[in-house]
């Protein structure tokens, strides 16, 4: 886990009598591994110890305050040891729900930005032939959601611009919360609000700014609704008229990466007796050059079935469309089809149809995408298959966590907060004027914390505290998620998975909890002054 440091830490612990589990030595009238303080709370069997006297007021209630202040800020720097800033492993894979490979029979894929990982290079080619193709023809926010609809202040653009904090209230209506019935809808597309969902999202949100930061410099007037659908068609155009794949195509080189690895994986596991199957909804011609690079010219005798063009995620609920066989140059068959073959190319057909073709159903399945919603939402909620998601930002996002000056910047962050919430308590005015200042304190640091990430938006896992919307569908649609497939070389095939437990919010802070599950929540003073 954290090493040295920690583990010397989670040495410090003592038995609680009455308890039979490990709990603090604590000075505090609480007793931490019962809970937060409340009217009468105390372990029973724990010794009461003695009240400590209150200070006078005033001044000195203000010294105390400081008092307290420094002493937090001299545990978290001493509980803090170096290694703890590499407790995160960008390779690895992470578990929301328990998943063991033993039980995995056949392995699903997607294959861009799954099997097929894409150099950053691609995104401004993307923006530079949408903006041309919009050229040819001509309440807008770009903004970020939390888990519980509201927007994170700071986060709202209008073009490129920032939109005042009090301008974002005011449009709806006095409140950061994005009503109900205004959110994406299952398919991350609401009545006005879309969410932006995948890496290919990049090339479409920056269009978006700056041609609504174009109209609104030259003071020219535009319909929201209008701009969005014309820049939304320039995006598709890209790759209808199928501009994407030819520039991959000419520089495979270039822009698909880890191709070696996309081979260790899937030979591995066919190499375990496993079965592979491929549903991408890219056409044929494209994904066999990709793989013929990644893999050789024999790549689909790693497949039992090998699906394109298959219109997800309508794929998945869709029972009217049939599969049709493709040969070697790319023309349609008629026949009827009545059995995928290995080695076989199908274009579109439906989910329906290919269970009962595979009989392949249940959580023997486990099917990897990178869209939570175009691969993974109907699988796992209709057809009980397990899931996987690919999150190419993660490697990066990861690293960052990794940092000092993250972890350093958190921890004090969580600290203060504490701090905060215990000491609120105290109502005269010069107390007051310490909360107000720690207050102040606290939203500096949540703001450079954000920064570390990105200046504009910040994670794309949290808010401030709060996970964005993006997590809580992560969390809800897959098992598992990872920068890219190559992770699961880091893994035996028959390893499983298991979610942390990470404390509820009315369950018991143990810091001995914390520092297994890898939350690093700093309890309270009171309740950590043992440690030093």
């Amino acid at each position: 886990m954290a090493g040295a440091g920690l583990r010397a830490a989670a040495r410090r612990w003592l038995p609680c009598r009455g308890h039979g589990g490990p709990r603090a030595a604590s000075s505090s009238p609480s007793c931490p591994g019962c809970g937060p303080p409340g009217p009468g709370a105390h372990c029973p069997g724990a010794p009461r110890p003695a009240p400590a006297p209150a200070p006078a007021g005033g001044a000195e209630l203000s010294a105390h305050l400081w008092a307290r202040y420094q002493d937090m800020r001299r545990l978290v720097h001493d509980l803090l040891p170096p290694e703890v800033c590499s407790l995160l492993n960008p390779a690895a894979i992470y578990a929301n729900n328990e998943i063991s490979l033993r039980d995995v029979e056949v392995y699903g894929f997607d294959y861009d930005y799954t099997l097929a990982q894409y150099a950053d290079a691609l995104h401004p080619e993307i923006f530079s032939a949408a903006r041309d193709i919009l050229i040819e023809h001509y309440k807008s926010l770009l903004m970020k959601i939390d888990a519980f609809h509201y927007v994170q202040l700071g986060t709202a653009y209008r073009g490129l611009q920032p939109v005042p904090d009090e301008e974002v209230i005011d449009l709806y209506g006095g409140t950061q919360h994005i009503p109900l019935y205004q959110m994406s809808g299952f398919y991350g597309k609401g009545p006005s609000i879309k969410q932006f969902m995948d890496i290919f999202s990049l090339p479409e949100m920056a269009l978006l700014s700056c041609v609504v930061d174009h109209f609104l410099s030259h003071g020219l007037e535009f319909d929201q609704a209008h701009l969005y659908k014309d820049v939304t068609d320039a995006i598709r155009d890209v790759h209808v008229k199928g501009l994407m794949y030819q520039w991959i195509e000419q520089d495979m080189e270039k822009y698909i990466l880890r191709g070696d690895e996309t081979f260790a994986v899937l030979s591995r596991l066919v190499a375990h007796g496993k079965q592979l199957f491929l549903i991408t909804n890219s056409p044929f011609s494209f994904v066999d050059k990709g793989m013929r690079h990644m893999v050789g010219p024999d790549w689909r005798q790693l497949f039992d079935v090998v699906i394109v063009q298959a219109d997800k995620p309508s794929f998945f609920t869709d029972r009217r469309k049939p599969f049709r066989k493709l040969d070697e140059k790319g023309s349609l068959h008629w026949d009827r089809i009545t059995r995928l073959e290995k080695g076989k190319i199908y274009r579109q057909g439906n989910l329906y149809d290919f269970l009962r073709l595979t009989e392949w159903r249940g959580p023997r399945v486990l099917y990897f995408g990178d869209h939570l919603y175009s691969d993974l939402a109907d699988l796992m909620l209709r057809h009980g298959w397990r899931t996987g998601a690919i999150i190419p930002e993660l490697e990066r996002e990861i690293r960052i966590i990794n940092t000092e000056q993250y972890m350093h910047s958190l921890t004090w962050q969580q600290a203060l907060t504490g701090l905060l919430e215990r000491m609120q308590t105290y109502q005269d005015a010069e107390s007051q004027q310490v909360l107000a200042a720690w207050m102040k304190e606290r939203q500096e640091l949540r703001c450079i914390t954000k920064a570390l990430f990105n200046a504009q938006f910040g994670s794309i896992f949290r808010t401030f505290h709060n996970p964005t919307y993006f997590s809580r569908r992560l969390v809800r649609f897959s098992d598992l998620y990872m920068a890219s497939l190559s992770c699961l070389l880091n893994y035996r095939v028959d390893f499983t998975f298991y979610p942390r437990r990470t404390p509820l919010q009315h369950e018991a802070p143990l810091w001995m909890d914390q520092l297994c599950t890898g939350c690093m929540k700093t309890p309270f003073l009171g309740d950590m002054a043992h440690i030093r």
